[in-house]
C-alpha cells in the first residue's frame, strides 16, 4: 500500500476513534442519568430499564469497534495494515473505503461469518 493510502486511511480511523470515544462518553452519562432518575411507577421502571439496556448495548458495540480501530492502527504502525489476518492477501482498497477497520478480504470475510452460524 502506497505512503498516501497509508496516511487516508490513518486518517480516517483516528477520527472515527474520537467519534467513538465521544459517543461511549456519551453512553456512560446517559446510563448515569438513568440511574438517577426517580422512578414513580412499573412504567417508569420499565423504561428506564429498556433505555438503560440499549445504552449498554450500543456502549458494548461502540467499544469492539473501537478494539478493532485501534487494531487497525496498530497494523499502520507496524506497516502490516491492509493484509488478510486469515489468508494473508491485501485486502481491496474498496473494502477498506466501506470499513477501514477490516480484518479480512471479502473471500474471507464470508468465511468467518458462515462459521458464525
Amino acid at each position: 500500500m502506497q505512503t498516501s493510502e497509508l496516511n487516508y486511511f490513518k486518517e480516517i480511523l483516528e477520527s472515527r476513534k474520537i467519534q467513538i470515544l465521544k459517543n461511549i462518553d456519551g453512553a456512560n452519562e446517559e446510563l448515569r442519568q438513568l440511574g438517577s432518575c426517580e422512578i414513580n411507577d412499573e412504567g417508569d421502571d420499565a423504561s428506564i430499564n429498556n433505555s438503560s439496556n440499549l445504552e449498554r448495548a450500543l456502549a458494548f458495540q461502540q467499544q469492539e469497534e473501537l478494539n478493532e480501530i485501534n487494531q487497525a492502527l496498530h497494523k499502520v504502525k507496524s506497516n502490516e495494515y491492509g493484509i488478510c489476518d486469515m489468508c494473508n492477501d491485501p485486502i481491496s482498497f474498496q473494502r477498506l473505503k466501506v470499513k477501514p477497520h477490516a480484518k479480512y478480504c471479502k473471500e474471507c470475510r464470508e468465511i468467518v461469518e458462515k462459521d458464525k452460524q
